[in-house]
């Protein structure tokens, strides 16, 4: 029931920027934790930035300064702005629904599909 679906993906050259969305659907993602990741080919998968429900946000060493995370609770949309982009930031990106107990529950994490990014001349 749950969906995330990422858009924003595409060929972007060196010093440019993209906005990466994660529309969800069938969850409401004020109340979760939620993160961006990405992993490039013979790379491991790796923390891009996260977001709490109460809005603290952090982010890797290597996108600190160009990459902010925000979310939109109205649209129920989490976001990835890129700028100053590097050809090193070429991967694909996945949108992340943190895992939440209840009390009583264990709600598990839930992942998107991914949206592909490519910085090059």
């Amino acid at each position: 029931q749950v969906q995330l679906v990422e858009s924003g993906g595409g060929l972007v050259q060196p010093g440019g920027s993209l906005r990466l969305s994660c529309a969800a659907s069938g969850s409401i993602i004020s109340i979760y934790a939620m993160g961006w990741y990405r992993q490039a080919p013979g790379k491991a998968r790796e923390l891009v930035a996260t977001i709490t429900s109460g809005g603290s946000t952090n982010y890797a060493d290597s996108v600190k300064g160009r990459f902010t995370i925000s979310r939109d609770n109205a649209k129920n949309t989490l976001y990835l702005q890129m700028n100053s982009l590097k050809p090193e930031d070429t991967a694909d990106y996945y949108c992340k629904r943190h895992g939440r107990s209840t009390g009583s529950s264990w709600i598990p994490d839930y992942w998107g599909q991914g949206t592909q990014v490519t910085v090059s001349s």
